[in-house]
């Protein structure tokens, strides 16, 4: 008994030291105010506005506008949490190109637009990130008409180096949103949502 009360003595203060250690280490994750305070993408705050213009309406504009590269039609995502509001719709263009966009539900209206790149390597990397500069471009003409192809391909290739490794980096347009979002090997989204206007004081 004298033995064991002295093995339990002497191994306290190191399970008390480790299970210090551990406390450490996990109370960042227990206390990780900074994740849930990080924005979320703005289109899924309540109250975010939608574009008047429904995808059917955007696809067409956007095909007749572009026939060279068109998008597809949009097949819906299921959406596990059962009290969203949105709808997700998602068009594969290549094997690493895709378009998606987030719906209103009841109306489908429009609350985001999506162009995702797939980087991918080796001989044929120049030549698809060029295929989704350029279809970032005529997302961005079709919310943007004051912009030429080489204006709006240069704006989205600036755009691309400025939010370089940022998951959210935006210029707004008048009542438009051009996002990038960068998430290295996993993906480049370019997106393009409605800008909720203040009023003007009277």
């Amino acid at each position: 008994m004298t033995v064991a009360q002295s093995l339990i003595r002497l191994a306290l203060p190191a399970l008390l030291m480790l299970a210090g250690q551990n406390i450490a280490l996990a109370a960042p994750p227990t206390d990780h105010s900074g994740a849930e305070e990080m924005p979320k993408a703005p289109y899924l705050l309540a109250g975010a506005p939608t574009f008047e213009t429904t995808l059917i309406n955007f696809r067409a504009k956007y095909n007749e506008a572009n026939p060279a590269q068109q998008i597809g039609e949009f097949r819906s995502i299921s959406d596990k949490s059962a009290n969203s509001s949105l709808t997700r719709a998602a068009s594969k263009i290549n094997e690493n190109l895709y378009a998606s966009t987030a719906l209103e539900k009841g109306t489908g209206k429009i609350k985001t637009l999506q162009i995702t790149y797939l980087p991918i390597q080796g001989a044929e990397e120049k030549a698809a990130r060029t295929l989704a500069i350029s279809y970032m471009a005529n997302l961005m003409r079709q919310f943007d008409a004051t912009l030429s192809v080489p204006q709006s391909v240069a704006k989205v290739t600036s755009m691309i180096e400025k939010g370089k490794g940022q998951q959210f980096y935006k210029q707004e347009v008048g009542a438009v949103r051009f996002v990038i979002s960068d998430n290295g090997e996993k993906g480049l989204t370019f997106a393009v949502e409605p800008v909720k206007l203040a009023l003007a004081e009277p």
